[in-house]
This record gives structure tokens, sequence and C-alpha cells, in this order.
């Protein structure tokens, strides 16, 4: 039953002798998202608080969890997601918010930290960052401090885990560190490259959040995790290249690369945009090492010790290969891009909703079509018109959107939820419709949609292919003019592509 993040590890039971009842936020994430199946498997019962149920519904372990639906910002979904929480896991955080995220996380541990105390809960676990001792923290590792002790000043037992940089396949730190390595044999580089840094890996990580929750309920603290290894940033990247079978990388730092124009950098080599690159690069001017090592008299370590770095990263390749990367970075919404339902009233902008509909008939299965469909982006491309799709990508990176680069989770499946380039997957319904939501920047918003239906004259397939735009305001109207010319190129070649058999 116990998966090796958990074993050896005691469960937690409530009054009852039933095992506790554990509230995941952040299910949507990075960690969220892994940190479930391994509470699942370790016997705990799991509820979810999650802005958007949709979007986890083709998850494996749906069945198994309470979702509970909601805003965490709003106390009333709070105060319901957490009736009957033993342990309640504080996962959410602000960092793609453009403005004032500081106080945005702020004000979310303080409502989490409330509801938690009115409803009872005997524990929270929180991830944060470690914070060197005397160093000018970033805005991110600042918030981050900032929200861990308000939470433990709820007055529920806290657990605050402050890691570092967290290796495994999909998270943010790790692909920023995987493109940089893989992309550049030879870089010019910020100062930060000789930062020293104790890189964990996620599989570590999750060890000890599960093992938070049977922690004895009157300890309540600051905890530092770390991986057994200390590097710099440059020297982990070295170790990076070995790791991947990569020549040694020529690496020179330099100090005239400030932390604007490194986050620049880092936003346009590796898939992380630039609000996030920002923050991480931030954090990196510090020192990121655990100051000790007590939570292991706490949390036994694993049989075997902890992971070694360079184990961490071929883990991490081998699922990135292999396609059963569970969780990315890039699962967590997009602020930028809201929430509104695909509009289908003419009028929803104005009088205006422009649309490009391309038909193609197909004498393949719907089966058939429906593949070739469901592998649209990453690495497989769109078109024979797939450099329009790059430049587009660029562009959206320049203007400190998502761009292209976020690949797709798995090369031929996707399901709701999943980030793919700068889309969304909002709707699938196998094998007939597949609707995704642009997370580009943009005036405006944006959907493309692919309809299969059989055709009952020839046995083949007709495919239906629609960009839909909503525009904003005058400057909306004037982008889809400004694009129109494009379309011509890509939308007919994008559908037969989709629709057609290659020859």
């Amino acid at each position: 039953m116990n998966s090796s993040v958990s074993q050896g590890l005691p469960l937690l039971k409530n009054e009852s002798g039933k095992p506790a009842l554990c509230l995941v936020t952040g299910a949507t994430g990075y960690i969220g998202g892994r940190l479930i199946v391994e509470l699942l498997k370790h016997g705990y019962r799991v509820r979810i608080l999650a802005r958007n149920a949709d979007r986890l519904k083709y998850h494996p372990w749906i069945d198994q969890v309470e979702v509970s639906e909601g805003d965490a910002h709003n106390p009333d979904v709070l105060a319901e997601a957490m009736i009957g929480v033993d342990v309640a896991y504080y996962l959410l955080h602000a960092l793609m918010s453009k403005d004032n995220f500081e106080q945005e996380e702020r004000d979310m541990a303080k409502g989490f930290g409330e509801a938690a105390k009115a409803l009872g809960v005997k524990r929270i676990v929180y991830l944060g960052g470690i914070i060197a001792p005397n160093e000018v923290m970033s805005p991110h590792l600042q918030a981050r401090a900032e929200t861990g002790k308000i939470l433990r000043e709820s007055g529920v037992a806290t657990i605050e885990l402050r890691a570092g940089v967290v290796i495994g396949s999909g998270s943010a730190s790790f692909e920023m560190l995987r493109y940089l390595t893989e992309r550049l044999p030879i870089m010019t580089v910020p100062k930060w490259v000789n930062v020293r840094i104790q890189p964990i890996a996620v599989r570590d990580v999750l060890r000890y959040l599960v093992g938070a929750a049977s922690i004895n309920p009157t300890i309540s603290g600051v905890f530092d995790i770390g991986g057994p290894e200390i590097f710099t940033y440059k020297e982990m990247m070295q170790q990076y290249a070995e790791a991947a079978g990569l020549p040694r990388r020529i690496i020179i730092p330099v100090p005239v690369l400030t932390p604007r124009l490194s986050s620049g950098w880092v936003g346009l080599v590796t898939p992380v945009p630039y609000t996030l690159a920002k923050r991480l690069v931030a954090s990196l001017k510090n020192e990121v090492v655990a100051a000790d090592d007590s939570i292991r008299g706490l949390i036994p370590d694993p049989e075997g010790g902890l992971t070694p770095f360079k184990r961490a990263v071929q883990l991490a390749l081998t699922k990135i290969k292999d396609a059963r990367v569970e969780t990315r970075w890039s699962d967590a919404s997009v602020p930028w891009t809201p929430s509104e339902p695909l509009p289908t009233d003419p009028d929803w902008a104005g009088g205006t909703l422009y649309r490009d509909v391309r038909i193609v008939h197909s004498p393949d299965s719907i089966e058939d079509v429906w593949k070739r469909v469901e592998a649209i982006g990453g690495d497989n491309g769109y078109s024979l018109a797939t450099w329009a799709w790059e430049v587009r990508g660029f562009i959206d990176k320049i203007f400190g959107g998502v761009g292209l680069r976020r690949g797709r989770r798995d090369p031929n499946q996707l399901q709701v939820g999943d980030a793919l380039d700068f889309w969304r997957v909002e709707e699938i319904i196998r094998p007939k419709l597949l609707r995704l939501r642009a997370e580009m920047k943009m005036p405006g918003l944006a959907w493309l949609e692919f309809g299969l239906e059989e055709d009952v004259e020839t046995g083949g397939t007709i495919l239906t292919q629609v960009a839909i735009y909503a525009p904003k305001g005058l400057l909306g109207h004037a982008y889809w003019w400004s694009v129109w010319p494009m379309h011509g190129l890509v939308f007919p070649s994008m559908a037969k592509n989709a629709a057609l058999t290659k020859k």
C-alpha cells in the first residue's frame, strides 16, 4: 500500500480511530497534485479545495477524494472546506500574480489560519522556502516567510517546511536548470550562479509533507529541508550536465547581468515566463542552505537515505522521456486569463464575436483523426506553419506571457487543465471535442476548438476547426484584424494536418 515516499511513516488517526482527513489546497499545482497521490497511498482521507473542480475530473484519483469548490480568498468557502478536517496543507501562492503578490499572499494566509482555528483543525502544514539568516530577502522569500509567520500565529499547530531548489520532473526550478544547461553549452551568466544551494528531490519533499501530518500535535515551528549535497548554482549545472550525459558546460559569470536582465534571459531561454522567472531569479541571490536538520529527528530518512542530486536528475529525466510527468509547474492557472465560459452569445463582446471556421473531410476513422488532434502541439507541432506559432510564442514571451515552450505533459494524451504551449485544455469529449483556451497575452479572450463527427456517407470523418476570439475594446478589434492575414496560412494547414494522414 505504501509507496517509497511514505514507507515507514506512521498514519495519523482521528479521535474515532479513522485515518485523519487531510485538506489539500493547490491541488492543480506541482506539489499539490503529487501530494494527493501520496496521502491516498499512505491511507489518509483527502479533501481538495479547488477553484475549478472541472479541471480535476480526469485525474485517476478523483473518485477517491472529496472535492470542495471555491476561491480560497472567500471565508465562507474556507469554512465549508475545513469542516471535519484534521490536517490542512497550505500550498497556495500568488507567484504568477502581476501586481502586489506579497499582499495577496498575506491576505490568503490570514484567512486560511482564521478558518482553520475556527473549525478546530489540529494541524497546518505549509511548504515555504529556505531563508538565509542576516540576508536581505527577495520579495518572493519575504512573502513566503510572512505567510509562515501568519499561519504559525493563527493558534493552530503549524509545521512550516522550508525547501530550496526542488528537483523533479515538471518543477519550475528543475525546468529552469534543465533548459539553461541543455540549450547553452557556452553561457555568460549572472554572479548569482556562485551562490550556494542545497537542492532536494521532489520525492523527499513529499515524504516530509506526508510525515508532517503525524508529528506530535504539541510541536509547532519552522524546519529546513534539504538534500544530502550542497552546490553553487554553477556546480549544479555542471552536475546536471554530467547526469544527463552532456559535455561539461563553459560557464562565465559576469557582474553586469542584473536580476532584471537575467530574468529576461531566463524567460527567453526556458519555458518559465518572465513574471515567474523574475521572482525565482531574485530568490537565487540568497544562499539556500538548510540551517539545521532537526526535521530528520521527527521524520526519519527513507531506507537508503535522502536522494542524491544526480539520482534525482536521472529520475526526473526518465519520467520526462517516458511521458510519466504527473504534474508540472504550468498546471497552475495563469492570473491574466479570466475563467469566463466559452461565449456563445454574439452580443457577448459588444456585438462582435470573431470566428474562423475550417471544415475538412477525412477518409480516416474518427478514432484515427482524434489521435492526431489530441497529439497537437509540443514537440509534435501544429502544421506546416508551426514556425508561425513559434513566432507568436516568441512575441508572447517578449511581452511577459507564457510563450510556446511550456510544451505538453504527455506527447499523445491530454486531460482537462493541462497546459499545452500557450493554451490550456478546457474541455475534452473523446473522440468528439477538444477545446483549448488561449493563455497568451492579448486584448481579448480566444479559444481553439476541434469538433469531430462521423461522415455517414463515406465512412470517414468530418473535422470542424473553429478559432473563436472575443475582443475587449477597440484594441481587441484591432488585434484581430492585424493577425487576420496569418489566418489563411496557419488555420487551413493546421486543420488538414489533423484531418489527413501524412503522405
